[in-house]
């Protein structure tokens, strides 16, 4: 029986000729990574583990990111944590203000990410890096620090759902489009521990941060982890963000999948996600009320690098944010930040009347920087909308792509730029 990608990633890092799916393994880690809130709990569980210092300085990446700058006491005791931790251990790969970045724009653009990688995180979207065909998934604090300690994980091998992607998607549809497309397809425990697999010809069509956005998302299907096969676009990527050596591993042509569908890019449209799930989508054709937005972000780890902020200062330049409209612009790392102000694009937003942020998680997670009042709206292109999930209970939030956030924003409701 043939293994997917996924299988032989996790096969070669368990020193394996084959593992099939269900089998329990100790796989090889090549880094581990945590965050601000994350990393304290783990640090503290370290304690407990006999072990002097971490398996490997150079392997485990801590990124400040949910309340970076520190928005109160209890922010920046978690920050001063990391940073005594990662001083003592001699972390390499430990980011903090000036270095900051969302975790995981920042580490594929610092090399950090490679194919064939097995990557651990305590963070839910952890799975970003299977858009470069890495196998990447989130773990909670405990196995964070066991990681750290020992350089290992344990899994249970995931079966995996193949997603046969075909044709060109139209302007202002983006990667955001196609996995809210697929969410509210599959619903969102649709590929519960299984890992969701991209192929097809239509891939090619598909920018490297459109790649990075579905995989981001898989964890929204339930996914253990997304993935997409390493092509030219991919290997240019890692070549001009790093030198570290990549493995290319590709799914065998008798590999087993629980399901298979086929996704035609060029039939998709903007597509948004209602409250309080991502499975709760339609596209922006099929809303027929006017939904009026309070709020508008532009941003996070799914949605904040600098073709997304492209996309927006497309949509915004020469405009301006309605007056109901708060519009929150968030350049996921200090070099996207830098990219954003060379190329105009911050001009761009200002001008309008929206603000820029220094690059954080902030309101993506109900943190800072654009928490919501009760019965405010906000349209969001982060990757979750739960009850609560930016503010209070009672406030709503809708997911969508860079495209149809900005075009809301300057409306004042929820809509589409016109093509």
């Amino acid at each position: 029986m043939g293994m997917t990608m996924t299988q032989k990633i996790l096969a070669a890092h368990a020193g394996l000729d084959s593992v099939k799916a269900g089998q329990l393994i100790e796989a090889e880690l090549d880094l581990v990574l945590g965050n601000d809130i994350t990393t304290p709990v783990a640090i503290d569980v370290m304690k407990g583990i006999k072990k002097d210092t971490v398996f490997d300085r150079e392997k485990i990446a801590l990124v400040m990111d949910h309340f970076i700058p520190n928005k109160d006491i209890k922010s920046a005791e978690n920050c001063k944590c990391c940073r005594e931790f990662a001083l003592k251990h001699e972390i390499t790969n430990y980011f903090d203000v000036g270095k900051m970045g969302i975790e995981h724009a920042l580490l594929p653009e610092s090399g950090l990410t490679v194919a064939g990688d097995c990557i651990i995180g305590a963070d839910s979207h952890t799975c970003t890096y299977g858009a470069l065909g890495a196998f990447s998934t989130g773990v909670g604090s405990t196995d964070m620090a066991a990681g750290m300690a020992t350089g290992k994980a344990w899994f249970k091998v995931p079966s995996a759902i193949r997603f046969n992607l075909t044709g060109k998607p139209s302007k202002w549809v983006s990667g955001k489009d196609v996995i809210l497309h697929i969410i509210g397809m599959i619903g969102v425990d649709g590929a519960l521990y299984r890992s969701m697999e991209f192929t097809g010809d239509g891939i090619k069509n598909l920018s490297i941060d459109d790649r990075f956005t579905i995989a981001n998302m898989a964890i929204e299907a339930g996914g253990k982890n997304g993935i997409f096969p390493v092509d030219d676009i991919a290997i240019e990527y890692m070549k001009s963000h790093g030198n570290r050596p990549y493995k290319i591993y590709e799914a065998d042509s008798d590999a087993v999948y629980d399901e298979e569908y086929t996704i035609d890019l060029s039939e998709l449209k903007p597509v948004v996600a209602f409250p309080h799930l991502p499975e709760n989508t339609k596209t922006v054709d099929d809303i027929k009320e006017r939904i009026t937005v309070d709020q508008a972000v532009i941003g996070s780890c799914t949605n904040g690098r600098i073709s997304d902020l492209r996309i927006a200062a497309e949509v915004i330049r020469g405009k301006r944010i309605a007056d109901n409209v708060r519009c929150i612009v968030i350049p996921a790392t200090q070099k996207i930040y830098l990219r954003a102000l060379e190329e105009g694009l911050i001009k761009d937003f200002i001008e309008a009347g929206a603000i820029v942020s220094t690059p954080t998680c902030g309101p993506c997670l109900g943190g800072y920087m654009g928490i919501l009042a009760k019965g405010e709206r906000c349209i969001s292109t982060t990757n979750r909308n739960f009850v609560g999930r930016m503010g209070d209970t009672e406030s709503e939030v809708y997911l969508a792509s860079p495209a149809v956030a900005a075009a809301s924003a300057v409306a004042g409701f929820i809509t589409a730029p016109e093509v």
